[in-house]
């Protein structure tokens, strides 16, 4: 694996890779890796040439300085995860690499996706992932860009964000990886109590009891039971589960309304926030 922590190291490199016909497949993460994250770089193996992952803590994102700083930093455990999956490139810049004193961003439209769910409990914070993201893929220039369903919202957000540069980068996403009793992988997951981590399992729980019970109850009356079981247990307090339209992130009133339906969670568990997601349905 080759290591860059220079932006015009790495651009050169995969220049002069990408003239010898290289397809070129891009993971970024902030660190803190684990199996999701593996899953990501495995589908980027198999489907370039070149595989590439970032690791960036980006400051930008993070509406809580506390949070920020709690974030796990895990770079030989890390670097070791990445070998044994024989990435071929990782990047891991410096805050000045990515954000240059002269850098600029261009603004996009994002209508109201940005503005519910996450965007509406973290002011500020898509517009610091828009910003990274940019610059990371006006960096890297990959054929392909694998992110994770976990973070839903985020995604769409790229999606259109790429749709808006004219890109010819594909958006690749990866299913969520869960551990064996369900529970979303994060690298927030360390966090928790064993009391809060033994619960944290409430909220797939939660999700994947939706659909049943949406065969006999109206979108609302499910989502006020599911906001009932999520704030049923000690310590545990929901922030947010909004069923929507997949496209455009918006609250639907019935399922047939849209022919894709995803239901969103943010949940606390203590003072560590969790998020997951269930596609309740997608009629291509």
């Amino acid at each position: 694996m080759v290591l860059f922590k220079k932006v015009e190291e790495l651009k050169a490199y995969l220049a002069a890779q990408r003239a010898k016909g290289m397809q070129i497949g891009y993971a970024p993460t902030m660190g803190a890796l684990h199996r999701g994250h593996a899953s990501l770089i495995k589908k980027s193996k198999a489907e370039n040439g070149l595989s590439v992952c970032s690791i960036f803590v980006n400051p930008t994102q993070f509406n809580d300085p506390a949070d920020l700083e709690k974030y796990p930093r895990t770079e030989a455990p890390d670097m070791a995860l990445l070998e044994s999956l024989k990435n071929d490139v990782l990047f891991y810049p410096s805050v000045a690499e990515i954000y240059p004193d002269n850098l600029t961003i261009p603004t996009f439209d994002f209508g109201q996706i940005d503005k519910v769910m996450e965007g509406f409990h973290r002011p500020g914070h898509f517009d610091g992932v828009v910003q990274v993201v940019y610059r990371l893929i006006d960096i890297v220039q990959p054929d392909r860009l694998y992110m994770g369903q976990k973070d839903f919202q985020q995604f769409t957000l790229i999606y259109h964000m790429l749709k808006q540069m004219g890109s010819s980068t594909e958006l690749v996403v990866c299913p969520i990886i869960r551990e064996e009793d369900g529970l979303a992988l994060s690298s927030r997951n360390v966090r928790l109590t064993p009391e809060n981590r033994a619960n944290a399992t409430i909220i797939s729980k939660t999700l994947s009891s939706l659909n049943e019970w949406l065969s006999s109850h109206s979108v609302q009356q499910v989502k006020e039971k599911a906001l009932a079981q999520l704030g049923s247990l000690p310590d545990f307090k929901p922030e947010y589960l909004d069923i929507v339209d997949g496209y455009t992130l918006q609250p639907i009133n019935d399922v047939e309304e849209s022919p894709y339906v995803v239901a969103c969670a943010a949940v606390w568990a203590g003072n560590i926030r969790l998020i997951d997601n269930i596609i309740l349905k997608k009629l291509d």
